[in-house]
C-alpha cells in the first residue's frame, strides 16, 4: 500500500495500471486469476482480491489544518475535497457491506439459501468493483494528504477512470443487475428463508438500507463523481494545474456514465420487451416482431385511462402500461403476481395482458375539444376517421374523453349569442326601464366573455395532462363490418410526460418514411443501421431559392427564435422550432438574395425574400441579451436590440430588423477598403467583421442597441482571408491562414498559435464546445481540438475513415462544421454528413464514439450547417388545480409521497454545493419506474455529510432510485421531483445547405441522385431535450 501510495503522487495517465502491474509482482494480496469460479459469467482478465483481507482500513484521508490566508476558492475546494473522500469512503463501505453481509453468509451456510452458481450470479464483479475503489481511495489519501501543496485531484481521476478495465467490469455488474435481481424475487418468491434471511439483514443494519439499496449504487456512482468533479471545475480558476486535468476526468467520467446508461437502457429495453412477449400469443405478428429483435421499444410508462360518458360523468378508470414502439403502440393491462411485501426488498415487476395494438401511421393525437373536421385534416395519409367514434367494446354512445368542459363552453358560447341578441333588442325599446337597459345589457356581454376566457384556459390546463389518442384499428371490426375505430384518454403524471410522448410518436412516425429507413449507417460496424432511439430524424427538404442559376451559391443561414401563443399544447411536441430562418446566397460577382423562411408550422413556410446589390458571404444573428442581475445597469441599456447582420461581397454590412417589425433596414456600413466581408460575430462591446485581406473591423456599440459606424476599430491579424471567428468570453478568435489569433478587443492585445503545419492550408471553421475548439482546414479530412485556456492540442480526427467514399473518391475535404447537443457535425465535400458524439458537459469535447454517416445529403459541398432551437416558455407547463379534478389518483399516499420528494430536495439544497450542481447529467435509469409496484410508499435517507447525528432508520424503498442534488440523498422515482422545478423544454432542428439532394443506398458505395442540383435545405429534428 505503500508503494500505491507513492505511485499515485506521479499523477500520470497510466500510473495507477503501472502499478498494479509492478505491486501484483512482489505483493501477494493482488493476482491474476488463474481458475475459473463457480460461475461460467467469471472470466479471465481481471485482478481479484484474493487474500486482501475485506476489514481492512484505508490510510486517513483526512485534511490538516486549513493555512491561513486561503482565498474562498481554496477554501471551497478543500471542503468540496472533503465531499469526495467522505463520497468514496461511504460507497467503499457499502460495498463491503455486500460481500460481507450477503455474499459471504450465503456461501458458508448449510444448507444453502441459494447455490453457489447463484451467488457468483448474482454479486458477479462486486469484488472487481471494490478492488477499482480501493485502490483510488489509498490514492486518493495519498493525494489529500498533500493537497495544501499540490492542489491537485483531476489527474488521479483520469488514471484510475479512463482504463477499459473500468468500463468493463462496470458493464459486465450493469448488464447483470437485471438478472441478479429476477434471481433474488424469485428466491424470495419460492423460499421464505432466503425472504428471512434479507430481512433480518436489513433490520440488524444501522441504516435499513436492503440489498437491493447497497447494490444500486454502483449504477449511480459516476453520475455522484460528476456532480462533485463539477463543483471542483466551478471554483477552479484559469491557469490553476488542476484545471485542464479536471477537464479531462469530467470527459472521461461522462463517457463511461454515458456508454453504462445506454447499456443499462438496452438492458431494461429487452427486459420489458421479454415482459410484453409473454402477454402475446407467439402466432401473431407482433410477437414475431418482438422476438426476432427487430421493433425497438422507446417508451413505455404506466398512464391512468379514463373513460367517460356522454354527459361527461366518469365511467370507470384503470391503469394500464403503454409501450411505444418504432412502429407500434402497444397498451396492456397491469397484473400483479406474488408476495406484496418484498416490493420493499427488491423490485417486483408487474406482469402485463395486452388489450389492444395499433400501428403508428394509424394513430392520432388529438386536443381536447377539437372538431371531427380538424382530426380530418391533420390525419395521416391512409388513416380513416369514420363519424362515429365506437369502443372496443362496442359502445358507441360512449366517448372516451370527457366532454364536460368543452360542453360547458359551447353553452357559454350560445348564451353570449343569445345575449347579444338580447342586448339589440334592449337598444330599440322606446322607454327607460330600471335593470332593463344598455348597461346591463353590457356587464351581461363581458361577464360572459370572461366566463369563456376562464373555460378556455381550463381546457388548456386539462390538455397539458391528457393524452387523447384516436386509434384505427383495421384488423378489427365492429358489428357493421367497418375497421374498428376508437378515442382513448389517459392521464399523464406532468405535462412534460405528455410532451415527450407526443414528440416521440410524430418522429417515431418521421422515421418510418422511406428515407429514413435506415437514415444513418456505422461504417465502423460493417454498416449496421443505427438504431434510431436518439438519432436526428429528417423530417424535411426544400428547395433554397427559386432561380435556377448554376453558379448560385448559399452564404449562410441563422435561426432568429420568437416565442408564440400555442393553437394547442401538444404543437409543440410536433411543430419545428419556433422562429425564422433567414437564408442568404446569390451569384458569384453578382446579386445577392435573402429567403425568410417562417418555422411556426410542422413545415417550413416561405414567406418573404428580398434582393441584395451583391452576394451575400455570411448572416450573423444578433440576439436579445438578458443580462443577470449582478450586471450593471448602464450596460444593460445599451444591449442590442434583436437584429441579423448581413455581410457582402461588395464590402457592405446590412442590419435588419426582426420579422415581427417587417424586416427594416436599421443600418448599412462600408468596410474599410471595400473588402468583401467573409464572417461576422457579436461580442459583448462589438460587431466583428473579419475581411478578405485579413483584417478585423471592430465596430463599438452606441446607445440604442446599434453600432457606430463612423468609429471602426481595424486591427490587421494577417494576409490572408479570415475564415472563421469566434467569440470566447472576453476574447475573439480569429483564423487567418494557417494560425489562430486570439484578440482582445478592449485592449487589442493579440496571441497567436499555429493549428497547423502546413502553411498551403487554412483554418476554414472553428467550433466551440465545452473546454476546447474543433477546427477544419482548407486541404485534408482531419479536424483538430485544441484547448481554449492553454491553446494545446488535444486530439485528431480523420473524417475520412468515416465516410462513404464514392466510386473514384480517394479523399474528403470538411466543408462544415457545428457542435449541437452532443453532437459534432461534420459535412464534406462530397454531399455527406457525419455526426461524431462529444461530451455535452464542461469537459474536454474529445470524439467518445463512433461516427455515424446520414444516408440523407447533397450531391455537391455542404455549404453550410446551422441549428435552430427554441425553448418553450415556462407558462405553458403550469396546470391549475382547478383541472385536476378529473386526474387525481386513488392512491391515498400520493400527496405524502410528493411532501417527501420536496423535503429531500429542499434538505438537499441546503448543502453549499447544491447551485452547480443543477448541471449534472441525468442518467436515462428511469425506464423501469417501479412506483406502482404493491407495499407501501417507503424512502430511506443517509445523514447528510456534515452531520454527526445518527441517520434515518426508516425502511428502505425498493425501486430504481433518482439521485437529488445533495448525491447522498435518494427518493422515490415517480413523480419525479426534478421534473416539478424544470421547466424548460428545447426543441432543436439542423439544417445543411448544399447543391440538391442525394440518397444513398446502404448496401452499397453508390448513391441516387434524389433531383436536380438547385440549393436545397435539409431539416433533421432532435427529440425535444426536458
Amino acid at each position: 500500500m505503500t508503494q500505491l501510495m507513492k505511485a499515485a503522487r506521479s499523477g500520470t495517465k497510466d500510473g495507477l495500471e503501472k502499478t498494479r502491474i509492478a505491486v501484483m509482482r512482489k505483493v501477494t494480496f493482488l493476482q491474476r486469476k488463474e481458475t475459473a469460479g463457480d460461475s461460467e459469467e467469471e472470466e479471465m482478465g481481471f485482478l481479484e482480491i484474493s487474500g486482501l483481507d475485506l476489514d481492512l482500513k484505508p490510510p486517513a484521508s483526512e485534511l490538516g489544518p486549513m493555512p491561513e490566508g486561503l482565498s474562498a476558492q481554496q477554501i471551497l475546494r478543500r471542503h468540496i475535497l472533503a465531499s469526495i473522500v467522505q463520497s468514496e469512503k461511504s460507497y467503499v463501505e457499502s460495498l463491503r457491506r455486500v460481500l460481507q453481509d450477503y455474499r459471504t453468509p450465503l456461501l458458508e451456510m448449510e444448507p444453502k439459501l441459494l447455490s453457489a452458481r447463484k451467488c457468483q450470479l448474482v454479486f458477479s464483479r462486486v469484488k472487481e468493483i471494490l478492488h477499482c475503489h480501493s485502490v483510488f481511495q489509498i490514492a486518493l489519501a495519498s493525494r489529500v494528504a498533500e493537497w495544501d501543496s499540490s492542489e491537485k485531484v483531476g489527474d488521479l481521476f483520469v488514471a484510475s477512470f479512463s482504463k477499459s478495465m473500468v468500463l468493463d467490469v462496470y458493464s459486465e455488474y450493469v448488464n447483470n443487475f437485471t438478472n441478479a435481481m429476477t434471481l433474488i424475487k424469485k428466491a424470495c418468491l419460492t423460499k421464505p428463508a432466503f425472504l428471512d434471511f434479507l430481512k433480518k439483514k436489513q433490520a440488524a443494519s444501522p441504516d435499513r438500507v436492503t440489498l437491493y439499496g447497497l447494490m444500486v449504487k454502483p449504477i449511480q456512482r459516476f453520475p455522484q463523481f460528476i456532480l462533485l468533479l463539477q463543483d471542483m471545475l466551478k471554483n477552479t480558476p484559469r491557469g490553476h494545474p488542476d484545471r485542464l486535468s479536471l477537464q479531462l476526468a469530467l470527459t472521461e467520467l461522462e463517457t463511461l456514465a454515458e456508454k453504462l446508461n445506454e447499456q443499462k437502457r438496452l438492458a431494461d429495453q429487452m427486459a420489458e420487451i421479454q415482459q410484453l412477449c409473454k402477454s402475446i400469443s407467439d402466432r401473431s405478428s407482433l410477437y414475431k416482431s418482438l422476438s426476432s429483435g427487430q421493433c425497438q421499444l422507446l417508451l413505455c410508462e404506466t398512464f391512468t385511462e379514463m373513460v367517460y360518458g356522454e354527459r361527461g360523468q366518469l365511467l370507470k378508470s384503470k391503469e394500464r402500461r403503454l409501450f411505444l414502439l418504432n412502429d407500434v403502440l402497444v397498451c396492456a393491462n397491469i397484473n400483479f403476481k406474488g408476495q406484496p411485501d418484498i416490493g420493499n426488498l427488491v423490485p417486483l415487476g408487474p406482469r402485463y395482458v395486452m388489450k389492444w395494438n395499433a400501428p403508428l401511421l394509424q394513430l392520432l393525437v388529438a386536443e381536447f375539444g377539437q372538431e371531427d373536421n380538424v382530426l380530418e385534416k391533420e390525419a395521416t395519409p391512409g388513416l380513416q376517421v369514420p363519424s362515429k367514434r365506437q369502443s372496443p367494446s362496442g359502445q358507441s354512445k360512449v366517448s372516451l374523453g370527457s366532454p364536460r368542459l368543452y360542453q360547458e363552453l359551447q353553452e357559454v358560447k350560445k348564451d353570449l349569442e343569445i345575449v347579444e341578441q338580447i342586448t339589440q333588442l334592449i337598444s330599440t325599446l322606446h322607454g327607460t326601464y330600471q335593470n332593463l337597459n344598455m348597461t346591463v345589457a353590457q356587464d351581461w356581454y363581458l361577464g360572459l366573455q370572461k366566463l369563456i376566457r376562464l373555460k378556455e384556459e381550463e381546457i388548456q390546463s386539462a390538455n397539458k395532462c391528457h393524452l387523447r389518442l384516436q386509434l384505427h384499428l383495421p384488423r378489427k371490426l365492429d358489428k357493421s363490418g367497418r375497421p374498428l375505430s376508437f378515442m382513448a384518454l389517459f392521464i399523464t403524471p406532468n405535462p412534460l410526460s405528455k410532451i415527450t410522448w407526443v414528440n416521440r410518436m410524430h418522429l417515431a412516425k418521421i422515421a418510418l418514411r422511406e428515407e429514413n429507413q435506415p437514415g444513418w449507417l456505422c461504417p465502423e460496424e460493417e454498416k449496421k443501421a443505427k438504431a434510431a432511439f436518439w438519432s436526428p430524424t429528417l423530417v424535411c427538404r426544400l428547395p433554397a431559392f427559386s432561380t435556377k442559376a448554376s453558379d448560385l451559391q448559399l452564404g449562410g443561414a441563422v435561426h432568429t427564435p420568437v416565442q408564440t401563443s400555442l393553437l394547442g399544447f401538444s404543437s409543440v411536441s410536433t411543430w419545428l422550432p419556433q422562429g425564422y430562418l433567414w437564408l442568404g446566397g446569390g451569384q458569384v460577382d453578382g446579386v445577392g438574395q435573402i429567403q425568410i423562411f417562417s418555422l411556426n408550422h410542422t413545415s417550413p413556410r416561405m414567406m418573404k425574400a428580398f434582393p441584395l446589390p451583391s452576394r451575400v458571404l455570411c448572416v450573423e444573428n444578433v440576439h436579445s441579451q438578458s443580462e443577470s442581475a449582478e450586471k450593471e445597469e448602464e450596460y444593460i441599456s445599451a444591449t442590442v436590440c434583436p437584429a441579423v447582420c448581413v455581410g457582402l461581397q461588395d464590402g457592405s454590412i446590412m442590419v435588419y430588423g426582426n420579422v415581427d417589425t417587417g424586416t427594416p433596414c436599421l443600418m448599412a456600413v462600408k468596410s474599410p477598403g471595400l473588402h468583401p466581408v467573409l464572417c461576422l460575430r457579436n461580442s459583448p462591446d462589438f460587431l466583428c467583421a473579419g475581411l478578405h485581406d485579413g483584417t478585423v473591423v471592430l465596430y463599438p456599440k452606441k446607445q440604442g442597441g446599434l453600432w457606430d459606424p463612423g468609429n471602426p476599430c481595424p486591427v490587421k491579424v494577417g494576409r490572408g482571408p479570415i475564415h472563421a471567428m469566434l467569440v470566447l468570453d472576453d476574447c475573439i478568435w480569429v483564423s487567418c491562414q494557417n494560425r489562430v489569433t486570439v484578440l482582445d478587443p478592449r485592449t487589442l492585445k493579440t496571441q497567436s498559435f499555429e493549428a497547423l503545419q502546413d502553411e498551403a492550408s487554412s483554418v476554414t471553421h472553428m467550433v466551440r464546445a465545452g473546454g476546447g475548439v474543433w477546427m477544419a482546414f482548407s486541404t485534408g479530412s482531419s479536424i483538430r481540438l485544441f484547448h481554449t485556456e492553454t491553446l494545446e492540442l488535444l486530439q485528431e480526427i480523420n473524417v475520412s475513415t468515416r465516410t462513404l467514399l464514392l466510386p473514384g473518391q480517394k479523399n474528403v475535404k470538411v466543408t462544415a462544421l457545428l457542435v449541437c447537443q452532443g453532437l459534432l457535425w461534420v459535412g464534406t465535400d462530397l454531399g455527406i454528413l457525419i455526426t461524431l458524439p462529444v461530451p455535452k458537459l464542461e469537459g474536454i469535447p474529445k470524439i467518445t464514439g463512433k461516427g455515424m454517416v446520414s444516408l440523407n445529403g447533397h450531391c455537391g459541398p455542404v455549404q453550410f450547417l446551422t441549428v435552430a432551437s427554441t425553448t418553450m416558455a415556462p407558462e405553458c407547463l403550469r396546470t391549475e388545480q382547478g383541472s385536476e379534478g378529473d386526474t387525481q389518483e386513488s392512491d391515498g399516499q400520493v400527496d405524502a409521497k410528493d411532501d417527501t420528494g420536496e423535503s429531500l430536495a429542499q434538505e438537499a439544497s441546503t448543502d453549499n454545493h447544491a447551485p452547480s450542481r443543477l448541471k449534472g447529467i441525468l442518467l436515462q435509469y428511469r425506464l423501469r419506474g417501479t412506483s406502482h409496484l404493491p407495499g407501501h410508499h417507503l424512502s430511506a435517507k443517509e445523514g447528510s455529510r456534515m452531520d454527526t447525528a445518527t441517520p434515518e432508520t426508516s425502511e428502505e424503498d425498493g425501486s430504481i432510485y433518482e439521485m437529488a442534488d445533495d448525491p447522498d440523498v435518494w427518493f422515490r422515482s415517480r413523480p419525479y421531483i426534478r421534473d416539478v422545478h424544470r421547466k424548460e423544454i428545447t426543441s432543436v432542428v439542423v439544417v445543411s445547405g448544399g447543391p440538391g439532394y442525394r440518397l444513398f443506398h446502404p448496401s452499397s458505395n453508390t448513391s441516387q441522385p434524389g433531383g436536380d442540383t438547385d440549393s436545397t435545405l435539409l431539416m433533421w429534428q432532435l427529440p425535444l431535450i426536458l
